[in-house]
């Protein structure tokens, strides 16, 4: 799957879907470029490192 926001993203065996998690920056208005130019991305992350581990979740359908 690919999400307009998050880009490209899975599902996993227990339903959660997986996208990277994105760390924001409000800008200064005089960093800001033009109308919608409000953010600074820092840092992506994973999203197999930013969702809980398929083992943690517990989830019955993720066992078998």
């Amino acid at each position: 799957m690919d999400d307009d926001c998050f880009g490209p993203d899975q599902i996993r065996a227990d339903g959660r879907k997986l996208h990277p998690a994105l760390l924001l920056e409000v800008k200064s208005p005089a960093e800001s470029r033009g109308p919608w130019d409000y953010y600074k991305l820092l840092r992506t992350t994973p999203g197999e490192q930013a969702f809980r581990l398929l083992a943690d979740g517990g989830c019955a359908l993720a066992r078998n």
